[in-house]
């Protein structure tokens, strides 16, 4: 169904990026990351957005308190 997929959330992150207003990058994303203590470079959040790297759920929390969106937001069906 998810066709190797890691996550299911990844590309939803991407679009929230792109959505909120101020197009934040994943190097951006990585800051604002470390300022709430998770540990995220661009690398990591590359391979997030493509789904080639499992998420955990601190990582997805910490993601949308960065990007200013709900956990609903990345799993709500579309």
């Amino acid at each position: 169904m998810f066709g190797g997929m890691r996550n299911i959330v990844g590309p939803r992150i991407r679009e929230a990026r792109y959505r909120s207003g101020q197009r934040v990058t994943q190097e951006q994303l990585a800051a604002r990351l470390q300022t709430l203590n998770v540990d995220l470079d661009q690398t990591a959040i590359s391979k997030i957005e493509s789904g080639k790297r499992p998420i955990t759920d601190i990582e997805i929390v910490a993601i949308c308190k960065a990007l200013g969106i709900t956990v609903s937001t990345l799993f709500n069906e579309q």
